[in-house]
């Protein structure tokens, strides 16, 4: 963390905060759910996240981080950590990180270990963002953690948070049981620094904690538009100073869609609130394409769903997502978006975060050599 000189903390280039280019009021970012659509496979999903994280990169987005999603067709990002370990040798200067881990899913050492590797294999780029919830449906959930786990995981957080971060400093007590145990690679083979840790959250949870501990929080406004204005006042009010921020800082997680035509953009976002009725009603696939979220025959609930799923998502040309995207960092005062983009294909994914570089105007950077 860099340091001003007169107690501050938090430059442009330090590890918290995104980096700004063009005219966007705050910096803009990537959340990646590696969606699989129609037609296509996980393996091609996985293909247009590299070259989403190499646009990324190119067009100064600050960071691209993944999501942890389990048990889902068409979300190919189960295994975050892994396919960070992939981004990072496609890149080499955008921000990568997890959006995020779902902690009580994983065995705290295991995370440091994961999360220490690369560091090692991308130092100073890597984010540690943390979640509570499972990214998965409840039978999902027990399957990953084990018999006897599921009701205690999401409670016993702060404590699994604590452990973790123990592994991260390597700085257990002497009489802790953990004392001898250590993260590797991480600050025992000397000191290659660790990924900071970031809190997300739906609800007011994390909200909170997030403040008490003086960590970066980044709230889902992309699935719970509602509570986040709550859930950020809640954050501020309950922040306190700490080693890592003077102040807060928070990120909001936003669905946005740019394409040439207003129709088109609304025609792929059609698809992607499809995609979530069906997983909202208990019937997960694949992301439809536009055509067939056009023709689905929709119940009047379900229409009643889809207008106030569209509500919240910015979409339209350029100029209209631009204007969207400004109004929502005026209302949120969020120091930070995190752009995803629910569409059926991945050309329409990457020509609308190309789209919102160009209304932004964020100027092309060449990629480093070897990259």
């Amino acid at each position: 963390m860099s340091d001003t000189g007169d107690g501050s903390r938090g430059t442009a280039g330090d590890p918290i905060r995104g980096t700004a280019l063009g005219t966007a009021p705050v910096p803009l970012s990537v959340l990646d759910l590696a969606t699989v659509g129609s037609g296509s496979t996980s393996s091609d999903a996985l293909r247009t996240s590299v070259a989403l994280a190499r646009l990324a990169e190119s067009r100064g987005y600050g960071r691209h981080w993944v999501a942890e999603h389990h048990s889902m067709p068409g979300v190919a990002s189960s295994a975050p950590a892994v396919i960070l370990a992939h981004l990072a040798a496609h890149t080499s200067r955008i921000r990568l990180g997890s959006g995020g881990v779902m902690l009580p899913n994983h065995a705290p050492l295991a995370v440091a270990e994961q999360f220490g590797t690369l560091e090692a294999l991308a130092p100073g780029r890597i984010d540690l963002g943390l979640g509570r919830a499972p990214g998965t449906d409840g039978r999902t959930a027990a399957a990953l953690r084990g018999p006897g786990r599921l009701d205690e995981a999401a409670d016993e957080f702060p404590r699994r948070l604590a452990e973790l971060t123990r592994f991260l400093d390597d700085d257990f007590p002497d009489a802790h049981p953990y004392s001898r145990v250590h993260a590797v690679p991480g600050p025992v083979q000397g000191p290659t620094g660790r990924p900071p840790l970031w809190l997300l959250g739906s609800s007011g949870f994390s909200a909170r904690l997030a403040g008490e501990l003086g960590l970066p929080f980044a709230y889902a406004h992309h699935f719970s538009a509602a509570g986040t204005l709550p859930a950020l006042d809640l954050y501020r009010e309950s922040f306190r100073p700490s080693a890592v921020l003077d102040a807060p800082y928070a990120m909001i997680g936003v669905s946005a869609l740019a394409a040439d035509t207003a129709e088109e953009a609304r025609a792929q976002v059609g698809a992607g609130a499809l995609a979530m009725l069906r997983l909202r009603s208990g019937r997960p696939g694949l992301v439809p394409t536009p055509q067939e979220a056009a023709a689905y025959p929709y119940t009047p609930l379900e229409r009643e769903f889809l207008d106030s799923w569209l509500a919240n998502i910015v979409h339209g040309t350029p100029d209209e997502v631009r204007s969207g995207l400004d109004d929502l960092a005026k209302r949120t005062g969020a120091d930070e978006l995190m752009l995803t983009a629910s569409a059926h294909s991945g050309a329409a994914r990457l020509r609308s975060y190309e789209l919102v570089a160009d209304a932004y105007g964020m100027p092309v950077q060449a990629p480093a050599e070897g990259v």
